[in-house]
C-alpha cells in the first residue's frame, strides 16, 4: 500500500465534502423514527448510555476508578456527525446502525452527556469500503451529497421538534466535521439559527483561516475559540506527535490559498501555548481501522476494567505553525523510571510501520476528551447568561 496514495484519497473521503449533482435522487430519511438516530436525550438503550468509567493511572501506576454520569438537567443540547467508519460494502453506508457506528459514537461522543442533551442522526456516509476500494486503484461509486442531505435533514428535524430555542453544540471528527462545515456555511451562517449555535468542535479536519487571524476563511461570521468562554466560535484542530510532524505528502494541517493556514485552538490553552491534555484512550485496540494496540498501562502489567484509561501528566500539546503545517503537536512525556506506560496507540499502521502522514488522527478525540468536554460545560454557562 501506498501511504500518499492512502492518505490522499482518505482525507477526501474524511476531511472534505464534493456536493456534485447525482443521476438518481434516493429518498429521504424519516427522522422521526427513533431507528434513524444513534443517539437522543431520554432513551435508556443506545449508544450514548454505554459505560464511560475510566481507570485513572498517574505516573507512580496506582489505579483508581472514577465514575461517570450524564446530565439529564442539561441545559444545552449537542448535535454530533461521526467519521468516516462505516464497514457497509458499498460506496454509501445503509441506515442500519453497525457496531462501527456504535463504537464511535461511544468514544467520541458519548462523554459530552455530562454537558448536553446528545443528537447524533445515522446518516449514509461514504463508507471505509468506498475508501480501501480507492486505495486499490478499483474505486466504486460514492454518492457525497447523499451524507451531506441526510445531516440537512436530521438537523433541521432536529430544530423543528427538538430544540425549543436552545443553544446547541455542534461536534464532528473528520467525514463528519466536513459535513458539518458545509452545513454551518449553507444551513447557519447569517440565518437566525446561528444565534443558537454554542460552539462548533470540528476536529481532524482543516479549517482554513487568514494567517494571523481567527475568522474570514472556512467561515465568513464564526471565529476561532480563543477562550472556553466564548461562544459562536470554533474549536478545531489536527494532531501529530511531537516527534512525528506532518510529511510534506499530507494534507492535515494545509490548507490552498495564498496567505491561509489552518485554524488551530488547542483544547488544553485555548488562549495559547502548551497545556495538558486530559485524555481519555480506549482501554482496548482501536475497532474500526488498522492501529497498533495500546501498550501495557503499567509494569508489571495489571488489568484494566473500564473501557477507557485517563493518563493525567503524560500528555500535552501545543498548536504550532511553520513549514510543515498548522496542527496541535502532541509531546508524550514518558518516564522509564515510573511504572507507568511510556507511549500511547493511536497511530495508523500499514505493513507493521506507522503511516506518518495520518498523525493521531484516530485519536484526535479520544487525547483531549476531558478538556473538550470541559470547554463544552463552560461555554454553556457563559451562552446561558
Amino acid at each position: 500500500m501506498n501511504p500518499r496514495r492512502l492518505f490522499t484519497l482518505s482525507f477526501c473521503l474524511c476531511g472534505c465534502l464534493s456536493l456534485a449533482p447525482v443521476a438518481a435522487q434516493a429518498p429521504k430519511n424519516d427522522y422521526s423514527k427513533p431507528e434513524t438516530w444513534l443517539c437522543r436525550p431520554g432513551r435508556s438503550n443506545d449508544a450514548c448510555t454505554t459505560d464511560q468509567s475510566a481507570t485513572v493511572i498517574p505516573a507512580d501506576g496506582r489505579f483508581t476508578r472514577e465514575d461517570w454520569k450524564p446530565n439529564p438537567q442539561a441545559p444545552i443540547d449537542c448535535f454530533y456527525v461521526y467519521p468516516t467508519v462505516s464497514l457497509d460494502t458499498t460506496g454509501n453506508s445503509d441506515m442500519i446502525a453497525g457496531p462501527e457506528e456504535q463504537n464511535v459514537a461511544r468514544v467520541q461522543f458519548a462523554r459530552f452527556a455530562s454537558q448536553c442533551r446528545p443528537f447524533a442522526p445515522l446518516y449514509r456516509q461514504a463508507t471505509l469500503t468506498a475508501l480501501r476500494a480507492a486505495t486499490s486503484g478499483k474505486p466504486i461509486a460514492v454518492d457525497r451529497a447523499l451524507g451531506y442531505g441526510d445531516v440537512v435533514d436530521a438537523w433541521n428535524y432536529y430544530l423543528q421538534h427538538d430544540n425549543n430555542g436552545r443553544g446547541v453544540v455542534l461536534i464532528g471528527h473528520s467525514q463528519g466535521s466536513g459535513v458539518l462545515s458545509e452545513l454551518i456555511r449553507r444551513e447557519i451562517e447569517g440565518k437566525p439559527v446561528q444565534a443558537r449555535i454554542v460552539s462548533a468542535l470540528l476536529l481532524g479536519t482543516n479549517v482554513a483561516v487568514p494567517k494571523g487571524k481567527d475568522v474570514g476563511g472556512a467561515f465568513a461570521k464564526m471565529p476561532l475559540c480563543r477562550s472556553a468562554n466564548q461562544t459562536g466560535c470554533i474549536v478545531t484542530y489536527v494532531s501529530f506527535r511531537s516527534t512525528t510532524p506532518p510529511p510534506p505528502e499530507s494534507r492535515f494541517g494545509r490548507v490552498q490559498g495564498e496567505g491561509m493556514e489552518a485554524g488551530c485552538t488547542n483544547p488544553a490553552a485555548l488562549g495559547g501555548g502548551r497545556g495538558q491534555l486530559h485524555a481519555y484512550l480506549s482501554a482496548g485496540p482501536n475497532q474500526i481501522v488498522s492501529s497498533a494496540p495500546p501498550p501495557a498501562w503499567v509494569t508489571p502489567p495489571q488489568p484494566v476494567t473500564t473501557p477507557f484509561v485517563s493518563v493525567p501528566g503524560l500528555l500535552s500539546a501545543e498548536c504550532v505553525s511553520n513549514e510543515k503545517g498548522s496542527y496541535l503537536e502532541v509531546t508524550v512525556h514518558g518516564d522509564p523510571h515510573d511504572p507507568r506506560t511510556d507511549d500511547i496507540a493511536g497511530d495508523v499502521m500499514a505493513n507493521g510501520k506507522p503511516v506518518a502522514s495520518w498523525g493521531l488522527h484516530l485519536i484526535d478525540v479520544h487525547e483531549a476528551m476531558g478538556n473538550l468536554v470541559d470547554i463544552v460545560g463552560k461555554q454553556a454557562k457563559a451562552f446561558k447568561k
